[in-house]
């Protein structure tokens, strides 16, 4: 028969305290207790092999050590990364979290932020772009007024369209940089793959690769933000019979979706078509040839969510500005 677990009742008995005193010692009351009493309990919970209860740490402190962080697509290698980036700094100030994925679906979002609310967690973080559906975005700030006002902390990584601290890619300058530096490289005829119209980061990507570009409009085909959303947009432009010669797809797994249409029907990349992408993800370093694209900082932009959820709140919501760098490779050759 396994033994019993040893419970707060016990500690407090092999300590000589009262049961309010120890649960103000191991549950984090902002209560003091006395120096010499708080390290008896200690001593007498290593004793027993005592565990905290985390619902009662909750109650006493009002909030968990937990942190909720929302992602469109949990297994997308851009999200993945952002997620250790954050995992890693919580590890280091004793913050557990609690990694969510949205499937992209705004109802989804706003279940998952009730879960988090209930759970009394100590922050939020939400990745991952927003949409242009106003009435979405006001039941989201509907769930997180609340929050916030009960001591919450949240943050985004994201464009900056919700009253909270947010990391913001400058996703237009990047695409823009991409641009002017593509056209230098010798090539006059583009074509963009794009995500849906309704969201924002796909359009300020779209927009911004077409505002860098020198002149005339690119070729623009529309699909779903991901591989296989890549590669049927390929498909359709290589079936437009339309005379280009490079294309920028607006992240890098659309861009591998792109390049492996382009083996499937025998258009040679580079040689016959560039293309590029946006993001720099860890999963390029497998990629044939090496695919030019706009490297982002991910692993920092999850710590520096960390550090808006740390920081002290401000009456003005905080933005956190991270460009993009672009990296010329094998994928798109001089001319």
């Amino acid at each position: 028969m396994a033994a019993r677990a040893a419970t707060l009742t016990d500690v407090a008995k092999e300590a000589g305290v009262s049961l309010a005193t120890a649960s103000r010692a191991l549950n984090g009351s902002d209560r003091v207790v006395r120096a010499e009493l708080h390290d008896r309990v200690l001593r007498a919970a290593t004793r027993l092999g005592y565990s905290p209860n985390a619902q009662a740490q909750s109650m006493a402190r009002g909030s968990t050590d937990l942190l909720g962080l929302l992602v469109n697509d949990i297994s997308d290698p851009y999200f993945s990364t952002i997620a250790a980036g954050l995992a890693n700094a919580a590890e280091e100030q004793g913050l557990l979290v609690m990694l969510c994925s949205t499937a992209g679906r705004p109802e989804r979002e706003l279940e998952l932020l009730g879960a988090l609310r209930r759970q009394r967690g100590r922050a939020i973080v939400l990745a991952g772009s927003r949409t242009d559906d106003r009435a979405h975005l006001r039941e989201l700030a509907g769930q997180l007024d609340p929050f916030v006002a009960s001591g919450g902390r949240v943050v985004a990584v994201s464009e900056p369209k919700l009253p909270v601290d947010t990391v913001v890619v400058e996703n237009r300058r990047g695409a823009q940089a991409l641009a002017a530096e593509i056209a230098a490289l010798g090539y006059r005829r583009p074509a963009i793959l794009t995500g849906p119209e309704h969201l924002l980061v796909s359009r300020d990507r779209r927009d911004g690769f077409t505002s860098g570009w020198p002149s005339g409009e690119p070729v623009v085909v529309a699909d779903e933000f991901c591989r296989d959303g890549g590669f049927r947009a390929m498909h359709r432009l290589l079936d437009s019979g339309a005379e280009v010669d490079c294309v920028f797809a607006i992240n890098d797994l659309m861009a591998m979706g792109a390049m492996a249409a382009c083996r499937e029907r025998g258009v040679d990349v580079p040689r016959d078509l560039a293309v590029a992408g946006f993001d720099d993800i860890s999963t390029l370093r497998d990629v044939t040839p090496a695919l030019t694209t706009v490297r982002l900082p991910l692993t920092d932009m999850g710590r520096e969510a960390l550090d808006l959820v740390l920081a002290s709140p401000t009456a003005k919501p905080r933005r956190r500005k991270v460009r993009g760098e672009v990296i010329v490779r094998e994928s798109t050759p001089r001319r």
